[in-house]
């Protein structure tokens, strides 16, 4: 963990013909931290992500990581920078166990076969050291794991690939109170490895929970970034809904400019 961003964008903004989503947006994620992005609906935190992940380019505005300009044309500029992004389906094959779903697409060969045994070794490894006992096997079936487990799953797959920033898609939505404890309990050990963490969330308690930091969107520009041990849940709703929180936030005279969606 450093001072320094492991991922930091400056005035980026993003348009989709006349409507501007994204609207001079700082954004920063560091190393070994859990980074909440929040927003309400058509604040642009899909956006952000996107253009974070190279679906989009952005249209304007500097992409730095690891303190050096660089240029995301597309997701695999992404992915090779260590950029990973579990979205809330989690793009997992439920025909596929554990180790065939963590190394879909980047298959160990020993010569012209697979090389299941490593495979295998390596999954165990990675699930051993982010502390998960919730897997009985890793080749059981995605298809007969739970909400919690699938989540587990696409988590530990981000960790197995050395990813070095990952964002996570509402990775508690449609989870029970103990998978969603146990689900958070996985955020802050990936984050305690050193991995810049971005969560992505509509749920307070879980923000306030396991976040180091809250940024938070509001009509396509960033409201505020703030610790969070310097806020309290009303502080942040308000900074949600309004763009502003006594002295945190936009300013009253532009708090209602711009239009997202």
């Amino acid at each position: 963990m450093t001072d320094q961003p492991i991922l930091r964008l400056r005035g980026v903004n993003k348009s989709f013909g006349a409507v501007h989503v994204l609207d001079d947006v700082d954004f920063e994620a560091y190393a070994g931290k859990v980074t909440a992005l929040v927003g309400d609906n058509g604040a642009g935190k899909s956006t952000l992500v996107k253009c974070i992940g190279g679906t989009y380019p952005i249209d304007s505005g500097s992409y730095e990581f690891d303190g050096s300009p660089v240029h995301v044309s597309g997701p695999r500029d992404a992915a090779a920078l260590g950029v990973e992004i579990v979205y809330q389906d989690l793009a997992l094959c439920e025909n596929l166990d554990v180790v065939q779903n963590m190394f879909l697409g980047r298959e160990r060969m020993r010569g012209v076969v697979l090389d299941e045994e490593s495979m295998e070794i390596a999954a165990s490894q990675t699930l051993t050291s982010l502390s998960v006992r919730t897997l009985k096997s890793v080749r059981q079936r995605v298809s007969s794991l739970s909400g919690g487990q699938r989540q587990t799953v696409a988590i530990a797959k981000a960790a197995l690939w050395k990813s070095r920033v990952v964002i996570l898609d509402e990775p508690t939505a449609a989870l029970g109170v103990a998978q969603t404890a146990q689900v958070l309990d996985l955020v802050r050990r990936l984050a305690d490895q050193g991995v810049a963490v971005i969560l992505i969330s509509h749920n307070m308690l879980d923000v306030l929970q396991v976040a180091d930091r809250i940024a938070v969107l509001y009509l396509g520009r960033m409201a505020a970034t703030v610790d969070r041990a310097d806020v309290n849940q009303t502080q942040v709703v308000e900074l949600i809904t309004t763009g502003r929180s006594g002295d945190l936030g936009i300013q009253p005279a532009t708090a209602s400019a711009g239009v997202s969606i």
